[in-house]
């Protein structure tokens, strides 16, 4: 019988570095037994991000290869139009996604004819069975209240790093902002996704910082993506070495045992591990990742790998809408 699990929104600064600081092989055990006792370690939630909307954007992320002022090889397109986008959705469903994300390179949501395309793609996805999510830059009230009634069931806006490293990555928009936008998604009742970006320069406490931030929200986000950065040629972070792989674990597992209801997704980077590297994060919590073969516009690895990979370590796709339970809430 799977044991209760205690969920915590007032961890300190001091328990979080404990448990990140934790000997790697006793935090992956720890992780490993949390995450066991609230899902199914056989799960693996599939996802498919699509960009709708490419390139342009007149933000600064430093990691972002789809910011206007930067040189890069991506090249900028219009929103699709609701056919394209509904024949990908249909694609990812029949190729075993249960979640359907589409991101835009907007700063923000703009009330007007893209909008109002994109409440209709949602509702249209939403019926089809799947988990639909949606991730377009800042939002406010409003905008979250229409999202949820069109169908929406997540909404992604990650707080990339901790909130002191945060001005060296982005300058055109605010960490309070970020924070915002995630009260505005929480309010509408629509289910958070939130996490960040390793291997951007920052240091193990600005990670800690930013678990800490998202394991002491009103309430804890129902998804966190964990990403290795991509160093893109043309971006200020062109010259990042790849993000050693024990880094990833601890992240993942940190989070985990901070986060425990929580979809834990490998996300970027994914496409440079070998078979053993994810298995090791699958281990430590991760329990959903992105198919296809591009996450936006960076490298993912293709269907048939991950079929492979599946199959060798007895994975199966988790079924859409499925929630957690045996757990005692704490503030």
């Amino acid at each position: 019988m799977k044991s209760q699990v205690q969920i915590k929104r007032n961890w300190t600064k001091a328990e979080v570095e404990q448990i990140y600081h934790t000997p790697i092989l006793q935090l992956i055990l720890n992780a490993a037994d949390i995450h066991r006792s609230l899902h199914d370690p056989q799960e693996v939630q599939v996802c498919t991000l699509l960009s709708v909307k490419t390139g342009g954007c007149p933000e600064d992320c430093a990691y972002c290869p789809q910011a206007s002022r930067y040189h890069t090889d991506v090249k900028a397109h219009r929103l699709l139009s609701n056919e394209t986008i509904l024949d990908r959705a249909k694609e990812a469903k029949e190729c075993g996604s249960t979640r359907f994300c589409m991101g835009a390179a907007w700063r923000e949501v703009k009330d007007g004819r893209e909008f109002d395309r994109i409440l209709d793609v949602v509702k249209e996805v939403a019926e089809m069975g799947m988990e639909v999510c949606c991730t377009l830059g800042m939002l406010n009230a409003d905008q979250a209240e229409k999202l949820k009634n069109a169908g929406l069931h997540a909404y992604n806006h990650n707080l990339d790093t901790g909130e002191k490293f945060y001005d060296k990555i982005i300058g055109t928009r605010t960490y309070q902002e970020r924070l915002a936008t995630l009260a505005n998604v929480r309010n509408a009742k629509i289910s958070v996704c939130s996490g960040g970006i390793i291997g951007m320069g920052e240091t193990d406490e600005d990670r800690i910082d930013m678990l800490l931030t998202l394991a002491t929200l009103p309430e804890h986000p129902e998804s966190v993506p964990v990403n290795a950065l991509v160093a893109v040629e043309g971006t200020p972070l062109e010259d990042q070495k790849r993000v050693p792989i024990w880094d990833m674990i601890r992240m993942i597992a940190t989070a985990r045992i901070l986060m425990p209801k929580a979809m834990v997704r490998l996300s970027a980077g994914r496409v440079r591990m070998s078979q053993e590297e994810q298995a090791l994060c699958f281990l430590a919590g991760a329990n959903s990742i992105f198919a296809g073969d591009k996450l936006l516009t960076t490298p993912n690895p293709e269907q048939d790998t991950d079929k492979q990979l599946f199959s060798l370590l007895g994975l199966k796709p988790r079924p859409a809408n499925k929630t957690v339970g045996h757990i005692h809430e704490t503030v």
